[in-house]
């Protein structure tokens, strides 16, 4: 009964914060087969504001992976026309989409890296129009987690099946700020109040350049697009209408230059792509893009990334998260970008928002490349955070401003 009422609490949330949907709006909802009936308390939330229809999109990621077993690499290039139609209509009624992510770690570890790369090539070329909608904030999204039994395991490997299930779900609601005894809405509008201010604070000082360095190796310089906006919490469509990206969330992240980062990076936490965990890995760039890398864990995930397309290889976004956080000071690591992303000062390889940048939403795609704008299909974000991370920035004016100091926001 408890975690009825909280699963209902997380489910309102993700409906009236997150995609804050509106009345007679088209909603998609993206669900795993494991987490039907979290995907059935968002829909009669989504009907009860006043949805004019809500579509499930249904996966398996068993099923997937049965078809990248004994598909031809041929057939895994096909998009149906069926599903491009689908997403195109869902732009055209200008929906919005909630997802319910619920990773099953390591699952596709031993499938051919090939048949992954073209799988996930061919989805993106044929819903490019799609992902760049939603990436630009023309219409509200957002991102819930739901646990599951295998995922649950690698999390919690010492409890067994059922009790790490439910310390997952505990540790998933509350780091959604989702309790027994608080109204998440208003919690969570306190929130966005909070991280609108950090937001403003970082705009003000007009950073040129960043520069990150800890013990562990990181020493890298990112150069920030010129008119770069920082965001974090809430944002709006181009109608005004607020909405929360990610549940939970505790970033403020900008727009760093194509082609103005240099040095290496270390990350702190593995990565989750194409169903392999990418363990223990480095990136040293040169002129923004990753010249050098090694992984210890799935190597061969990583080289997939970074030569998904162009644009994958180079940065599109830069976000700063004090050590010092409630996911972080969970100690849980979740091995989902979804929390861990947001327990950690992150990069991510692949497409930038035009959000960050004055203007970006209308501008066009010519445009935003020559002011140092990434355009890739991929976006993947990667932790490098760590309790003794150091950063300063270099505004337009040539004034050196400490920002983080052992790990921590200093401003």
């Amino acid at each position: 009964m408890v975690k009825d009422i909280l699963l209902e609490k997380l489910a309102e949330l993700a409906v009236k914060i997150g995609a804050n949907v509106q009345k007679d709006q088209l909603v998609f909802i993206n669900s795993s087969t494991e987490n039907k009936e979290m995907a059935r308390k968002v829909v009669k939330y989504a009907y009860q504001v006043g949805a004019k229809k809500v579509v499930v999109n249904w996966t398996d990621e068993y099923v997937s992976k049965y078809g990248l077993i004994h598909r031809s690499e041929e057939s895994l290039k096909e998009v149906p026309s069926y599903t491009v139609d689908k997403y195109k209509d869902f732009v055209e009624q200008n929906g919005c989409a909630i997802s319910i992510t619920s990773p099953i770690p390591d699952l596709n570890k031993d499938i051919d890296p090939n048949k992954l790369q073209v799988s996930g090539l061919a989805t993106r070329k044929a819903l490019t129009f799609y992902y760049t909608h939603m990436m630009g904030s023309k219409s509200q999204w957002t991102i819930i987690a739901a646990p599951n039994k295998v995922w649950a395991k690698k999390v919690f490997p010492d409890l067994e099946e059922n009790e790490a299930y439910d310390k997952l779900w505990e540790a998933i609601l509350e780091a959604s700020r989702v309790t027994l005894d608080n109204d998440p809405i208003k919690e969570w509008n306190m929130h966005n109040e909070s991280m609108l201010a950090h937001n403003e604070i970082l705009n003000e000082y007009r950073f040129d350049t960043l520069y990150f360095k800890n013990k562990l190796g990181t020493d890298v310089s990112v150069k920030l697009v010129k008119d770069h906006i920082w965001a974090g919490g809430g944002e709006y469509t181009p109608n005004k209408i607020l909405f929360n990206p990610n549940i939970p969330t505790e970033e403020n992240f900008t727009m760093p230059h194509k082609y103005g980062v240099n040095g290496k990076v270390v990350a702190t936490k593995p990565l989750n792509y194409q169903g392999k965990l990418i363990e223990d890995f480095w990136l040293e760039f040169k002129d923004g893009k990753v010249i050098n890398y090694d992984a210890k864990v799935n190597k061969d995930a990583l080289e997939n990334l970074l030569k998904f397309d162009e644009g994958s290889s180079y940065l599109g976004e830069i976000a700063l998260i004090s050590y010092d956080s409630p996911i972080s000071n969970s100690g849980i690591l979740f091995y989902n970008t979804l929390f861990d992303e947001n327990a950690s000062c992150h990069m991510a390889l692949g497409r930038a928002y035009t959000i960050n940048i004055e203007n970006g939403t209308d501008m066009p795609m010519e445009e935003l490349e020559e002011k140092g704008y990434n355009n890739s299909m991929a976006h993947s974000d990667f932790m490098f955070g760590s309790e003794d991370l150091s950063i300063y920035g270099i505004t337009e004016k040539g004034e050196k401003v400490i920002i983080f100091e052992n790990g921590n926001f200093v401003i």
